[in-house]
């Protein structure tokens, strides 16, 4: 789209304590021609009111704001952010520091360079958890559920990937014309990942330490209750995918097995 090269799409509720130094980073260190792109839950903190704000203030070009008061949640809200975006490719994070702006140039050096999705992972080579996060918001037994809730889903779907759960990611646009989102929270990007392999799709992994949130409180969960709850859906997913998976592998056999018949 005409002076838009780059949408940053940045899904929030209640990130007041984190969202202007965010915005402020990634304007810094993503020096293409972009937009921003926030879009807010309503949240009971006033993080729409202060990204209003900033805007208001008009240091920042093509910043805007999106303040959602019905058919809320973190899958609707980034659809709702590629809906509204203008740029040919798409980039999508946590909003609490744990996704560090600076990997965003990364993520679109390799878009540049022919693959259709970029993604951030803490399980690749050079990737992972900052260590000492028994002092911060997340806590040692969320990491050590999302590295065995990564390898199972691996196992059920394809082990080439490693993190199906890192929603930190840059796509290009036309993507979108065979994949939706799907899901209710993190569950989304095992489907969009899934999908985007069988429909083969260019894909990459680039490494990033997954820093502790700054402010505020984890979306996942704090405790093993909401953390297993949450978790189920992922694994429900990954489980509806691989039943997809089988189905469509065993037809593109059958159709290559009918294809050589023809020819003999």
């Amino acid at each position: 789209m005409k002076g838009v090269e780059v949408s940053i799409i940045l899904p929030t509720y209640n990130e007041r304590g984190n969202i202007i130094g965010l915005v402020k980073n990634i304007n810094r260190v993503v020096q293409r021609k972009k937009e921003i792109i926030v879009v807010d839950d309503n949240s009971p903190d006033g993080t729409s009111e202060a990204v209003y704000n900033l805007i208001k203030r008009g240091n920042i070009k093509k910043l805007r704001l999106e303040t959602r008061k019905k058919d809320r949640g973190l899958t609707k809200s980034i659809w709702r952010g590629i809906k509204l975006s203008r740029g040919d490719i798409i980039v999508w994070m946590d909003c609490d520091f744990s996704h560090p702006p600076e990997i965003i140039p990364n993520l679109l050096k390799k878009i540049d360079r022919g693959y259709d999705i970029a993604v951030a992972s803490r399980f690749v080579r050079g990737g992972g958890f900052k260590k000492g996060l028994k002092n911060s918001n997340d806590s040692m037994l969320a990491v050590t559920l999302s590295r065995l809730m990564n390898y199972a889903i691996q196992v059920l779907l394809d082990g080439g990937f490693r993190d199906y759960t890192s929603g930190f990611i840059a796509i290009k646009r036309e993507v979108f014309k065979k994949i939706k989102l799907q899901g209710d929270y993190g569950e989304y990007f095992i489907d969009l990942i899934s999908r985007a392999i069988l429909l083969n799709y260019k894909i990459v992994e680039i490494p990033f330490i997954n820093l502790p949130r700054k402010k505020g409180v984890s979306k996942t969960g704090s405790n093993l209750r909401s953390l297993i709850k949450r978790g189920s859906k992922y694994i429900k997913m990954a489980l509806g995918l691989f039943l997809l998976r089988t189905i469509y592998l065993t037809g593109l056999k059958d159709d290559i097995k009918s294809q050589k018949k023809r020819f003999r």
